[in-house]
């Protein structure tokens, strides 16, 4: 738009040239929708450099990509659109969309950008101004607020929640009260000021002597570009307890004695009023071969298992339960019980589980309460009771080789001690 103009740009102290910001274009009054007939003030507010120019400074207004004539600083226009501006040797302006309507009411938003913890007002506007009865307020289809007459919407401290598709509704008297009118719908953005922060570990503090000094996290977040200039505090935790309070500074000293404990911070940013307030999640731990790589967090093996051979866990195997079938005689033998059974044939010994311990069983018990250790004896002779009746209980069967004559077996009923004599 201008080639030899644009070439010229303010040199830094430094020797190098240094490029112009962006002007800002505002609305007056600040409504993107306005009634068909009405005249809104666009205004163009840029950095004017001091060119080596016999002319003076002008500004340049688009609507859409056409050129219009004016060259001042402001300008009235009612004809709906894209509006941009830019003063000589700067960028192009942010643009306004402007929209003229021919209903009987028109929802009005703000032009700008709504960031988070501002305040976001909205105005419900009947054809000139007259007023509004019965006026509800939408969000995604949903009511959010309801007054009895012309009035506008608040929301005092803005969220990204917030955002969606606005709509209002309401009568008016043209010259009774009409039936409800709705308006167009309109969609509102509410820009995060900043994301929530992350805690991070930076490093360790170099010491002159011996003893390591702590380690350094940060609580790392960004603001929005429009934004850079919103001053942020931060605040650090252990578990729920304030460990430093609100600051400027977003880097913290974790004392050496609770190094071991570093996954239990975490922290927050906020602006100065607290109408932000973001939250990080719990201090994660660089991964193993990173440059941060915090070995002293390892955590100490298990005394238990230090002790075992060859650092293996403790276990306890069970044994597997003999299932030896008894030999058969001709001959017949009574128990103290009072069971029968074939001469020869006395109940067998216990399973291996009665055997005494192994020398990793015994470490293992030794270490643990004398209450335990007896319940485990008790359940060990009860298992090998268990496992005599099991084999008493079996009918005993003839072994191969056995020779062909007749053979007395005792029967054992279960509901009497009578026995009888079989022969096969």
């Amino acid at each position: 738009m201008w080639a030899l103009t644009t070439l010229l740009m303010l040199v830094s102290s430094s020797g190098q040239a240094a490029p112009l910001e962006k002007p800002i274009l505002s609305l007056h009054p600040p409504w993107t929708t306005i009634f068909k007939g009405e005249r809104v003030t666009l205004r163009c507010d840029g950095y004017h450099p001091l060119l080596l120019e016999l002319r003076p400074i002008s500004t340049l207004w688009y609507l859409g990509h056409l050129l219009l004539p004016s060259h001042k600083k402001s300008i009235e226009v009612q004809t709906p659109g894209v509006y941009r501006c830019q003063t000589r040797g700067a960028p192009v302006s942010d643009p306004i969309h402007l929209s003229v309507s021919n209903d009987w009411l028109i929802l009005q938003v703000p032009y700008a950008a709504v960031f988070e913890g501002e305040s976001l007002v909205m105005r419900c506007r009947g054809w000139y101004d007259k007023v509004v009865y019965k006026l509800h307020y939408y969000r995604d289809g949903q009511a959010v607020r309801y007054f009895h007459s012309s009035a506008n919407y608040t929301v005092p401290q803005a969220r990204t929640s917030d955002s969606g598709r606005y709509q209002c509704s309401g009568t008016m008297r043209i010259p009774v009260e009409s039936a409800p009118m709705f308006s167009s719908k309109v969609a509102v953005t509410v820009q995060e000021l900043f994301p929530a922060p992350v805690l991070r570990v930076t490093g360790r503090v170099e010491t002159r002597g011996a003893a390591p000094g702590g380690v350094v996290v940060r609580c790392e977040t960004h603001l929005h570009p429009h934004k850079l200039d919103t001053p942020l505090q931060f605040i650090f935790y252990k578990y729920s307890r304030v460990v430093r309070r609100f600051d400027w500074g977003a880097e913290y000293t974790v004392p050496e004695a609770e190094v071991e404990e570093l996954e239990s911070h975490w922290c927050e940013a906020a602006t100065t009023t607290r109408s932000v307030r973001k939250r990080s999640p719990w201090l994660q731990l660089p991964g193993r071969g990173s440059p941060l790589d915090l070995t002293f967090t390892t955590a100490p093996v298990p005394q238990a298992v230090a002790s075992a051979p060859s650092n293996k866990p403790l276990s306890f195997r069970k044994p597997p339960v003999a299932r030896s079938v008894p030999s058969v005689s001709s001959t017949s033998n009574t128990t103290a019980s009072g069971l029968l059974f074939p001469l020869g044939s006395a109940p067998t010994a216990g399973p291996p589980a009665c055997a005494p311990p192994t020398a990793l069983e015994s470490s293992a018990l030794a270490a643990l309460p004398p209450s335990v250790d007896l319940l485990l004896q008790e359940m060990r002779l009860l298992k090998g009771l268990l496992s005599r009746v099991v084999l008493q209980l079996k009918e005993p069967q003839a072994l191969p080789g056995t020779s062909k004559t007749p053979t007395n077996h005792w029967a054992v009923s279960q509901g009497s001690r009578k026995t009888t004599t079989v022969e096969s």
